[in-house]
């Protein structure tokens, strides 16, 4: 019975045609191409700890099952050579000669394996004549059987396939691995420290019914059962606080954010954020928090020293604080404070060549230059802070100005890795910040928030003083590893083609 016609034409190549022919003669063999459970008795990790101490020539005289994906193969003769690879990148060669396995098995062998195919091989544990530890098949099986090839390993993966096939950039980069362990790594050491502080991890709805917690344009959806227009959520923020409010003082979540805007190196539509908040706390004691987090991971990962294309990063350094009026007024050489206007402002931005949409307010341009102006220049850590209003709705107005509110965002590496706020908790405040976003929403600005009805009653209960904390996970990882958000991500969102 012929294989070709089971995969679409345009898969067809000749490479997996010959692969579908071997999986069929497998059957025909009576072997299986895809069994339940291969025996192993030692992984190769464990079979490298074990038997390191061979010397050359030497044999174990001890049997072992090992398992794992080809990436070497070379047959020659009566005696053929294979590397076994496993998850974590340990590899170890596996021997069949004609005496061991006999004339019938290394025929099938030499027929049949493929780079990429999982084999199981039983064995002798011995050291080659070259000193290379290997196991000597006295048997072997498939384990799973690959009907597409490997991509060349000297050859590397292309870009575009890395991200797209990341089980392939998986298979045959380390680096790939290790940007998962990495990853891991960074958020068990977040955990582990928020824990050490009290913080209680909290899960919250991702479907909404109001998007809020940040600007940001959300996706929509629709509920069947209630026939109600839902949001995936584009922050934390809301429903966190609302436990604060019921008593829960330090709260945190790492979650799934989606927001329905642009894709280039440093923003991705779905991304992992962590936010925290806590209660009698302020944007200063969020300021410790933050630093705190970012050493722990640093030491985790063995050094607080980050080599970049912008400079080495001491993150035992001095962490600066930097007004965001007097960053922006050194910067473009011209003093900007919360009272500089519009006619002021706009020549300043062309002269810099920052475009403005004529829609702007004095904020937003204040903003925006700061965005393209200033913060690309701060490598070391920065704390840029003292915002407008317009900037953070659900931040605290400012305790000695009221023309700015007391939010900062940190700046590491030109790009801004977190954010944090002393909260605004007055709900009449509150309620008239989200009522006029609520008008910009309905005016058209797709990222504004809309009114919260829910989250102003909690606030009308009674909210502490809080501090909160947003930190994206992804630009964390991007800092410790100097990647872009695509590689941060294991399986980042990108726009989708015919399957190759």
């Amino acid at each position: 019975m012929s294989h070709d016609n089971i995969l679409p034409q345009d898969d067809l190549n000749e490479q997996m045609r010959f692969r579908l022919r071997k999986r069929a003669a497998l059957h025909d063999a009576g072997m299986e191409a895809y069994p339940v459970k291969p025996e192993r008795t030692h992984s190769l990790s464990a079979v490298r700890a074990q038997f390191a101490e061979l010397s050359t020539g030497e044999a174990s005289e001890e049997r072992v099952a090992v398992v794992g994906r080809i990436v070497f193969i070379r047959n020659s003769g009566k005696l053929c050579f294979a590397t076994l690879q496993e998850g974590d990148g340990t590899r170890l060669q596996i021997m069949l000669s004609l005496v061991e396995v006999g004339a019938d098995s290394l025929a099938k062998w030499k027929s049949l394996v493929d780079l990429g195919d999982h084999l199981q091989v039983c064995g002798e544990v011995i050291s080659s004549r070259r000193g290379e530890l290997s196991v000597m098949a006295t048997s072997w099986t498939m384990a799973s059987k690959a009907l597409r090839p490997l991509p060349t390993l000297h050859a590397g993966v292309k870009e575009e396939t890395r991200v797209r096939q990341r089980y392939v950039d998986l298979m045959v980069r380390a680096e790939a691995r290790q940007m998962v362990r990495t990853r891991a790594a960074i958020t068990r050491s977040l955990r582990e420290t928020l824990h050490a502080w009290d913080y209680v991890e909290l899960e919250t709805p991702t479907l909404q019914l109001v998007h809020g917690g940040a600007t940001a344009r959300p996706f929509e959806t629709h509920l069947n059962a209630f026939d109600q227009k839902m949001t995936l959520r584009i922050a934390l923020e809301l429903h966190l606080k609302r436990a604060v409010v019921g008593g829960i003082d330090r709260v945190y979540e790492i979650g799934r954010i989606f927001r329905n805007e642009g894709v280039d190196s440093t923003h991705s539509p779905e991304f992992t954020m962590l936010e925290c908040y806590e209660a009698y706390a302020d944007q200063f004691v969020m300021a410790d928090r933050m630093k705190e987090l970012i050493l722990a991971c640093a030491d985790l990962l063995g050094s607080r020293s980050i080599e970049t294309a912008k400079g080495i990063i001491d993150l035992d350094g001095e962490w600066v604080w930097l007004g965001v009026y007097p960053g922006l007024s050194a910067a473009v050489g011209h003093e900007v404070t919360p009272d500089t206007g519009l006619e002021e402002l706009r020549p300043i931005a062309e002269r810099h060549g920052v475009s403005l949409d004529p829609a702007w307010g004095a904020e937003k341009v204040v903003l925006e230059m700061l965005s393209q102006i200033v913060e690309p220049t701060l490598v070391q850590p920065t704390f840029l802070y003292d915002y407008p209003p317009s900037a953070q709705p659900l931040a605290r107005p400012h305790r000695d100005d009221p023309r700015l509110i007391e939010a900062w965002d940190l700046i590491i590496g030109g790009t801004e890795r977190g954010t944090a706020f002393s909260e605004l908790i007055d709900p009449v405040i509150q309620r008239e910040r989200l009522t006029e976003q609520s008008r910009q929403s309905a005016a058209g600005d797709h990222e504004a928030m809309q009114l919260d009805e829910d989250f102003l009653r909690a606030l009308e209960y009674g909210a502490p003083p809080m501090g909160g904390i947003g930190l994206g996970i992804d630009r964390l990882v991007m800092l410790f590893t100097n990647v872009g958000i695509r590689e941060s991500i294991l399986f980042p969102l990108i726009k989708p083609e015919a399957v190759l």
